[in-house]
């Protein structure tokens, strides 16, 4: 982590000020296992234009139909529950049907989530986005939290739009403006992106 703390101190002091506050493992954490994916692409979907707090309930209540055990999350008894069932702990419609596409697809192979660690960020957004529902910004969040690339960053992602604003005093900063802040992150954006985050917690 001093690593990546050196290089903002020089690239771009004021997410380096965020970042020296931060536990850094507390986000990044360790290694996700390739048998972890699918609970992770479902969670990704139950977050998805969420809050952190009504994402973090809402994923709670979905725990409950599998015992509240997540190794008991798998493609085959996600497709044993009625839609209804989990509509009931709270998803939208839409997400239950992308959660059955994901379950489905992976169960007929028509996705193979265990090899996307070894994917370049192209190819795993490729492969992901093959899943109803699953679109960039699910994709870029599977890339930092579960495979853990140090060089993401989502412009589909409002609270890291929000982020910037607060932090450089920019109002409703265009991408070509973002685009300007974050080469000076290069290769640790997805760092960038956390210290945003944090910034807003404040």
């Amino acid at each position: 982590m001093d690593k990546i703390l050196s290089h903002f101190k020089s690239s771009d002091p004021l997410i380096f000020e965020i970042l020296k506050n931060v536990n850094l493992d507390n986000w990044i954490g360790g290694e996700v296992l390739p048998d972890k994916y699918f609970v992770a692409l479902c969670r990704g979907i139950v977050g998805q234009q969420l809050s952190k707090k009504a994402a973090a309930a809402i994923y709670k209540k979905f725990l409950t139909l599998f015992n509240s055990n997540k190794s008991n999350i798998n493609p085959e008894n996600i497709l044993k529950f009625s839609d209804q069932s989990l509509r009931d702990v709270g998803l939208s419609w839409a997400k239950v049907s992308y959660i059955k596409d994901l379950a489905q697809k992976v169960q007929n192979c028509e996705v193979f989530l265990n090899d996307l660690h070894k994917l370049s960020e192209e190819d795993v957004t490729k492969e992901l986005t093959l899943i109803k529902g699953i679109g960039t910004w699910t994709s870029e969040m599977f890339l930092m939290f579960t495979l853990k690339r140090p060089n993401i960053f989502s412009f589909k992602d409002l609270g890291l739009k929000n982020g910037i604003e607060k932090v450089y005093g920019i109002k409703n900063p265009t991408a070509s403006q973002i685009s300007e802040i974050i080469k000076k992150w290069e290769p640790y954006k997805t760092f960038g992106s956390i210290a945003l985050w944090q910034s807003l917690e404040k």
